[in-house]
């Protein structure tokens, strides 16, 4: 989650437990080559997905075998060897893990293959529509949904009893509190990075604006684009954030809530399994809601995380490059990384499943999560995936996303109209640059 991308973090209890079963893992994919044809998944790091890879190894029976390549933490450095290589035309590449705001990229550079027939049927049955979104570009579905994210608003019952419901609300409070002495800050992610570009673009969606056109072929940057520029120079120039604010991402956020440096940390689910490993006799009072909105009365639209599964147009392999995709997304390799790895899945039935990871072991066992232990806050979630915001859909994404997080910090620096017209401008000249910027 250092990206700023809402991947997810493991839940450190449970991954441990898996360290000996994951040992083994690796023993049978380093045998991989002796079983069928080869099946290349590049893949972001992530604690016990080579058990889900080992899974579906052995539900393929020698038919093929799939070798989980780990690609580097940053998101940067992911897309950028992957970039390269499909570029050069490499055919040594076959199921791709693509983040969310990857995929008209890699579908307009013709890297990705389309999902058509019982391939797209069975990769959209189920889905959310928030997260079928990110795999889709141009009204066709380039990738199958993995797992998604949201963010949600943290706060400790002992200082705020009550969620504030909007974001007039949540800085009044926080400036009471700061009046009174007590913890105060609201703590988001404003480095420059993605995380900055997440809370402007829930923000602008929040506030029923757009900063690019439906089709992402033109720059808006309407009234809720400027309104949420507005609330971030309000909210960062009223003192009740973080002296560090600049510098926080993910993990600093956390981190500065955990040291009792804030009263609301808006910030991915994670943070529940770390603040239940390092600070569990304070944990009954760590609570959370969904996002504050802009407006009262309408719901704000918080913007997704996640990775999508893609197969390379590059691939030798594509029948069970598809085939094993499906696999490792499938409803049950969903459920066993939400539960192990922390990534909410895409898969709408999941969040109403209380079944145990193993049904043959008693549910209350601390080995044997299920959505209902591990995810209490599912509920939370599933409302703001009910109607979320995607990051603007565009091959361009990257240059935008550059150009918005320098753009915007430091935040407490926005002059709306200004800021509004620099952006407009900005953005208009990277959507006219051409072909991929690897």
């Amino acid at each position: 989650m250092g990206n700023g991308k809402g991947r997810g973090s493991p839940p450190g209890r449970i991954a441990a437990v898996l360290g000996a079963s994951m040992m083994t893992a690796g023993l049978v994919t380093a045998c991989g080559s002796e079983q069928g044809l080869t099946l290349n998944l590049y893949y972001a790091p992530e604690d016990t997905f080579q058990t889900v890879v080992d899974n579906c190894n052995a539900k393929a029976a020698g038919r093929y075998n799939i070798v989980y390549n780990k690609l580097q933490r940053g998101a940067d450095d992911q897309r950028l060897q992957m970039a390269r290589r499909l570029a050069a035309g490499d055919d040594g590449l076959d199921i791709l893990g693509l983040d969310v705001t990857w995929v008209p990229e890699f579908a307009e550079a013709g890297w990705a293959q389309e999902w058509t027939g019982s391939n797209k049927a069975q990769a959209e049955a189920g889905v959310l529509p928030g997260p079928l979104a990110t795999a889709t570009w141009n009204d066709k579905l380039y990738a199958a949904t993995k797992n998604t994210n949201v963010q949600l608003l943290w706060y400790d019952d002992r200082i705020t009893p009550t969620p504030p419901a909007t974001w007039d609300e949540m800085i009044s409070e926080a400036e009471r509190l700061k009046a009174e002495g007590k913890p105060h800050n609201i703590l988001f992610t404003g480095a420059q990075y993605e995380g900055l570009v997440v809370i402007y673009n829930t923000l602008v969606a929040s506030a029923g604006g757009h900063i690019l056109s439906e089709d992402g072929k033109s720059v808006v940057m309407d009234e809720g684009a400027v309104q949420a520029l507005e609330i971030l120079k309000r909210v960062t120039s009223s003192g009740i954030t973080d002296p560090s604010l600049t510098n926080m991402k993910e993990d600093e956020t956390r981190q500065a809530f955990q040291r009792g440096n804030g009263a609301f940390e808006l910030n991915w689910p994670f943070v529940y399994a770390s603040y239940a490993d390092e600070q569990p006799q304070d944990l009954p009072h760590f609570k959370w809601s969904t996002y504050p909105a802009v407006d009262p009365g309408v719901p704000a639209k918080t913007t997704i995380g996640g990775y999508d599964l893609a197969v390379s147009s590059t691939s030798k392999h594509k029948p069970e490059a598809f085939e094993a995709a499906l696999c490792l997304r499938s409803e049950e390799s969903q459920k066993f990384s939400a539960l192990n790895d922390g990534v909410p899945p895409s898969l709408e039935a999941l969040y109403t499943d209380d079944t145990p990871l193993d049904p043959a072991k008693p549910v209350d066992a601390d080995d044997n999560p299920s959505m209902a232990t591990a995810y209490p806050m599912r509920e939370a979630i599933f409302a703001a995936l009910k109607d979320p915001a995607v990051r603007p859909l565009t091959p361009a994404y990257q240059s935008l996303s550059t150009v918005i997080s320098k753009v915007l910090s430091p935040p407490s620096e926005i002059d709306p109209q200004q800021t509004a017209e620099e952006l407009r401008s900005k953005l208009t000249d990277a959507l006219d640059s051409k072909g991929v910027i690897p």
